[in-house]
């Protein structure tokens, strides 16, 4: 498990654990190993996944904030990730496969940051989204990943990765 990279997590996999799979009153251990995980440093998100979460006013937002903010970077702070978030909105905003709001809509969430600092920091985008390559009305995280050559996952593969074991 050494070896294994950094995962930045995407606001969709808190929200898709905690209203499906893995929600609290459910599999409550789920939220203590992602909390241990993130301690080692195996594990972490940002601030714009952050702001989307605790924003709900809900269970996830509570335990987002109280146990959970630590492990959250702040993107915009650092120099390197908001040139690399501006190649990407740059790309996104020139690419002809998407529809403006589409592009809108890229630009005024969490993905593209989400994306620009685990480009920049070498870590692993966590998501539940998947490539397509004709996509229109949205812009998928895995596609900007793979134009800018960003590894990503989805949970249970970053859960086998970690070799995560629920409960």
């Amino acid at each position: 498990m050494s070896n294994n990279p950094i995962f930045v997590l995407d606001a969709n996999v808190f929200i898709q654990a905690a209203r499906q799979y893995y929600a609290f009153d459910l599999v409550p251990c789920f939220w203590d190993i992602l909390k241990r995980y993130a301690q080692k440093g195996y594990i972490c998100t940002i601030d714009f996944v952050k702001r989307e979460i605790v924003t709900n006013k809900d269970q996830l937002a509570n335990w987002f904030q109280n146990e959970f903010s630590n492990y959250c970077f702040d993107a915009m702070r650092d120099g390197e990730v908001v040139k690399a978030y501006r190649e990407i909105i740059k790309w996104v905003s020139k690419n002809p496969q998407f529809k403006d709001e589409a592009k809108r809509d890229f630009a005024s969430g969490a993905d593209g940051w989400v994306i620009a600092y685990a480009m920049v920091h070498n870590c692993v985008v966590v998501t539940h989204e998947r490539y397509d390559p004709n996509i229109k009305r949205k812009v998928p995280i895995p596609n900007v990943c793979r134009e800018f050559d960003v590894s990503y996952i989805d949970t249970f593969d970053m859960m086998r990765k970690l070799e995560m074991k629920i409960c």
